[in-house]
């Protein structure tokens, strides 16, 4: 019987003790939401800013009209009214006011301060209005697909709007009243009001000079070839710092196709992040650079820089043969060195340096360039490419992925390999944006520089780039060359495949490049989907990158 009584005793004390202490704030909020009603005020959404302050994401103010039907004692004539100074329909506005059950109604949102001014002069009893929002862009179509939208109630639904949406969108806030049971306001109370806290604005790595320029130059090029679509990633070969992304066709963000939703799920697509294809020759450079850094290391299965690939333009592997785009004719791209075969862009050299290394090395090195795994970028839905099983993977597998088929890249990893095999072998986290801050100047939150691999060594890292250099200059990549500037980079051209067969006359074109090369600082990689009239990247791809480049060297007044 005592320690029944015991037993009970300690409940209530403890039960009293939860209800006192833990359980006290959530019961004084519920007692104040008996016997008060609320307007929101809106939390400011942050900006969103390139990297030199240029707002490229901003706020318009409008208002929200609120009516709690409780305190409207003649609600026709207050339909009216609404109806007169918003501009809305009367005939639902009153059935809003008769039929609704809720205690407080929304009449209309984002109206604007005139109509604002013309409700305030009415006085109208239980019709009360906050400060909203509409997020609005400036530049338009300018990094659509990479800044994304927001929903009607300002909430993050793509891009870096979605990504970052728990900074950008801030607290929201309330004026609260007191109103009796009914929800009529008490006569003489005072209201309280609960500040909101506005959202913090993020600073991109975009600049925005840059991003005009690969914009101009993709629209340029579009309208050349006529394709299906064209991008370019633009980055910064040191911290992999996005300066540039753009995708062609774009849409005004101001202006959301938001009634045809399998367009504007087109549209919004950042392809060079969700989207994979089959890199062709450009991920020859990937191959070169391992079979470079394994020769350094003393793996005498890889060929050196001075070994020259025997004449013979095919390569038969279990049944697969490999040609070289060039019949060879008149001696013509015979006996070719590593550097010549790069200028050349003969596949069966390829093939003997992947097949030579075997798939257990070549994994290794994919692996630590990031094939087969996303990137990290500060943006939602990235792919992560397609490699096949290693342990399935046949010698002609593997002497196809030596030039870059039977393997599947997303545009971002094939940027930030190139750009490690050519800036000392570091491989960082991408990213596109470098800092959040409130708009007193505090800083939340700064990107940092994090190295997530090393792939190659210096050495291997500056011979390469010394070949790439050859390859516009003497090379397929020609058109990107610039009288006086060390450009290096590599043309691809990839036949693209659907329903598992080879699509006729399809192609995708495209061109990686780097300048200076030989202190690499900036990174282009063109990609243009299936181009009309020409195909090959070293026509339709390379000269896009050129005119970039040129631009950006205008814009940051480089020197020869």
């Amino acid at each position: 019987m005592v320690l029944a009584v015991t037993f009970l005793f300690c409940f209530l004390v403890g039960r009293f003790c939860y209800v006192q202490i833990i359980w006290q704030e959530e019961l004084g909020y519920r007692a104040l939401d008996q016997w008060t009603r609320e307007i929101p005020i809106v939390a400011q959404r942050g900006k969103i800013t390139d990297r030199n302050g240029i707002v490229l994401a901003d706020n318009s103010t409008a208002y929200t009209v609120f009516a709690r039907s409780n305190a409207i004692k003649d609600k026709a004539a207050t339909a009216a009214a609404l109806a007169k100074a918003l501009s809305v329909d009367e005939t639902k506005i009153f059935e809003k006011l008769t039929k609704k059950k809720a205690s407080e109604i929304t009449i209309t949102r984002k109206t604007d301060k005139a109509n604002i001014q013309s409700l305030a002069e009415l006085s109208l009893d239980g019709v009360y209005y906050s400060r909203d929002n509409v997020r609005t862009y400036p530049k338009s179509e300018t990094l659509c697909q990479v800044l994304g939208f927001t929903s009607s109630d300002g909430v993050g639904t793509t891009g870096i709007e979605k990504y970052y949406e728990k900074y950008l969108s801030g607290k929201n806030g309330e004026l609260l009243y007191e109103t009796d049971l009914v929800g009529i306001e008490i006569e003489g109370s005072v209201a309280t009001y609960l500040p909101a806290e506005d959202g913090y604005n993020v600073e991109l790595t975009i600049d925005y000079g840059i991003q005009q320029i690969v914009e101009s130059a993709l629209e340029k090029t579009v309208a050349e070839y006529s394709p299906v679509s064209a991008s370019c990633i633009f980055l910064d070969v040191n911290t992999f710092e996005v300066l540039a992304l753009a995708n062609c066709p774009s849409y005004d963000l101001n202006d959301i196709p938001r009634n045809d939703m399998e367009l504007l799920n087109k549209l919004s697509r950042n392809a060079l992040v969700c989207d994979i294809y089959e890199p062709g020759s450009t991920f020859k450079i990937i191959t070169s650079a391992i079979n470079i850094e394994e020769h350094l290391q003393g793996n005498k299965k890889a060929f050196s820089t001075n070994y020259v690939f025997p004449s013979s333009r095919t390569r038969a592997v279990d049944g697969t043969t490999v040609k070289c785009w060039s019949n060879h004719a008149n001696g013509k791209h015979c006996n070719q060195t590593l550097a010549e075969a790069l200028n050349n862009s003969c596949n069966p050299c390829f093939t003997d340096m992947a097949l030579s290394l075997g798939k257990e090395t070549f994994y290794e090195y994919l692996s630590a360039f990031g094939f087969g795994q996303r990137t990290g970028i500060d943006f939602g839905g990235e792919a992560y490419g397609l490699m096949m099983p290693k342990a399935a993977v046949r010698n002609c597998d593997l002497a196809r992925i030596g030039f870059g088929q039977t393997i599947a890249v997303s545009g971002i990893q094939l940027a930030c390999a190139t750009a490690s095999a050519i800036n000392g072998g570091y491989y960082y986290t991408p990213k596109l944006v470098k800092r959040i801050y409130a708009n007193d100047g505090y800083v939340l939150q700064t990107a940092d520089n994090t190295v997530q691999a090393r792939t190659v060594s210096g050495e291997a890292s500056k011979i390469l780039a010394g070949m790439l250099e050859g390859v516009v200059k003497e090379g397929s990549g020609k058109k990107a060359y610039i009288e006086g500037y060390k450009i290096g980079g590599k043309t691809g051209t990839a036949q693209k495949f659907e329903n598992g067969r080879i699509a006729a006359g399809k192609y995708v074109s495209s061109f990686v490049g780097f300048f200076p090369a030989d202190k690499p600082e900036y990174l282009a990689l063109v990609v243009v989907n299936e181009p009309k009239g020409a195909y090959y990247g070293s026509v339709v791809a390379a000269p896009c990158a050129k005119e970039i480049f040129q631009g950006v060297i205008d814009l940051k007044g480089m020197k020869i």
